[in-house]
């Protein structure tokens, strides 16, 4: 099936996981005083009887309650509580196991070098307000911060996780997890990794990621043989939702040379969105590859990155990837997304980077970009690895500013049209010719029935090169790439529904109408 018939397919996924995003929060409710609820303080004693003025102490007897459905455990906040919590017991939709802080303030739960908290074969558990604290990826700690292992049916909310050497919030064979405010930094494979059974998309699903953030996630030093240093990743995993999620500063101490970390990204997943968020000044090791701001890496099918800035990453902002040996690669699309001087430091070079080392286009295939914002001041547009066999990719209606040359390697059979050109050295140039109209003809690009569609203008972009913000929620006031020149860009009026059968939504990266006169991600001036 061609890519475009997937489109309504991904427009119907968004609607399906706002419903399910709803549903699991109006199912964690907050218990009822007729429900058991245990205190712990540092203070209290185990022999107490558990109330909030006669408080249990010690997590070895939190381990060893016999928890029901509606019961609670209540953490004094600021108090912080050495060990390791176990939680392996099942609450019901309407009396979902509570674990929480009281005394308005988080709870440290101190997991020295271990897991601070386990969740393992359990549902409907609801975790809010607590900080895990690790001692350190290259302390003592060689675990996940908090893991979630089995399990379905998991609401995690507002927790702070620190200091392990592993992934700050690990999701491993497990179902119907909603993750919301979650802040990992300085952990070291990854500030939140999901993951499943090695081809086996299907072991974790209906996942739910929203107002996160990975931030000085550097890198795994006892990892010597793979990335690490990720921000958030999603493996061997369908139906994922990230949503209003950033990602910054991570892999900068990845300890090898090789492939390398990216801010947000997935890999042998299906039906995964990643939209509203930022990655930003993310790092790799010193020779490393990736770095990049997203990534649709080996195995990736029916997802869909949207509404997303990247800027001053590393690598590219967006990693277009098949690695050997991955399962097939396809229909995917990213779209009204802007890149902002990525990829300065690894093999990119560019805004959007392909790569295919299975040498098999048959395995890389059925990609849409379109209506998307690539500003590059020191390298190009797109880039093509000699290694990068690929088929019917599409470009549409996109904007492509480089610092020179703008299209690097291969493109090949690619079709690009109603895209919007611009070097900033010499206006245009692609393979050496400096001649748009030239190149449109001679490479039979940018044609629709003869006629070219593309344009070669200088976009005068409202302030290109100086993306600043770092709150996800700041998105739709991003106005940087508001195109000043009158004319527009590209008014060449193609309307990708009619025309390709592509529904292309109803907003742009602003949450504007979306003007099909317009090339980019924003239909603002």
């Amino acid at each position: 099936m061609l890519l475009m018939g997937y489109h309504n397919y991904f427009f119907l996924l968004c609607v399906i996981f706002s419903l399910c995003n709803n549903a699991i929060i109006q199912a964690t409710p907050t218990p009822p005083s007729n429900r058991t609820a245990y205190y712990f303080s540092v203070e209290g004693n185990d022999a107490n009887d558990g109330s909030i003025t006669h408080p249990l102490k010690t997590i070895s007897f939190l381990n060893a309650l016999t928890l029901k459905p509606g019961d609670s455990i209540l953490l004094k906040g600021g108090d912080s509580f050495m060990g390791n919590i176990i939680i392996h017991t099942n609450g019901t939709k309407d009396k979902p196991v509570v674990i929480t802080s009281y005394n308005n303030q988080q709870a440290v739960i101190d997991g020295l070098n271990g897991t601070a908290l386990t969740v393992n074969q359990a549902s409907y558990i609801n975790i809010e307000n607590i900080n895990c604290k690790g001692s350190g990826r290259k302390d003592g700690n060689t675990t996940h911060g908090f893991a979630v292992n089995y399990s379905d049916h998991i609401y995690i909310k507002n927790i702070d996780i620190r200091g392990f050497q592993k992934a700050g919030l690990s999701v491993y064979v497990s179902a119907d997890i909603n993750i919301d405010s979650v802040h990992a930094h300085d952990n070291g494979f990854a500030g939140i990794s999901i993951d499943g059974d090695y081809g086996k998309k299907l072991s974790t699903h209906n996942i739910i990621i929203t107002n996160c953030d990975a931030t000085n996630n550097p890198g795994d030093p006892a990892n010597l043989t793979n990335h690490s240093g990720n921000g958030i990743i999603a493996g061997n995993c369908c139906n994922v939702l990230i949503d209003h999620c950033s990602a910054t500063n991570n892999g900068w101490d990845m300890p090898r040379i090789g492939n390398g970390p990216v801010g947000i990204w997935c890999y042998e997943a299906d039906s995964v969105i990643i939209q509203h968020c930022i990655s930003y000044r993310n790092k790799t090791s010193k020779g490393g590859e990736d770095g990049g701001g997203y990534d649709f890496d080996g195995g990736t099918t029916n997802s869909i990155i949207q509404y997303c800035l990247s800027y001053e990453n590393a690598g590219s902002a967006f990693g277009i990837f098949q690695y050997a040996g991955a399962s097939k690669w396809e229909n995917n699309i990213i779209r009204f997304c802007i890149s902002e001087n990525d990829g300065k430091v690894s093999a990119a070079h560019a805004g959007a980077y392909v790569w295919n080392s299975s040498h098999d286009s048959t395995q890389f295939k059925n990609f849409l970009f379109y209506n998307n914002t690539i500003y590059n001041d020191s390298g190009a547009a797109i880039s093509y690895s000699v290694e990068s066999d690929h088929s019917n990719f599409k470009f549409y209606k996109n904007i492509f500013v480089g610092a020179d040359e703008l299209l690097k390697g291969q493109y090949g059979s690619d079709v690009f049209l109603g895209n919007n050109w611009w070097s900033l050295k010499s206006n245009f140039n692609i393979d050496g010719e400096h001649n748009f109209e030239s190149w449109c003809k001679v490479k039979s690009k940018e044609q629709l029935d003869g006629v070219i569609k593309g344009s070669n203008i200088d976009p005068s972009f409202k302030n290109a090169g100086h993306a600043d913000i770092t709150n996800a929620n700041w998105l739709s006031g991003f106005n940087n790439y508001f195109i000043k020149s009158i004319p527009t860009v590209t008014q060449s009026g193609l309307d990708l529904q009619a025309l390709f059968t592509i529904d292309v939504g109803d907003k742009d990266f602003n949450g504007q109408p979306v003007d099909k006169h317009y090339s980019g991600a924003c239909s603002g001036k």
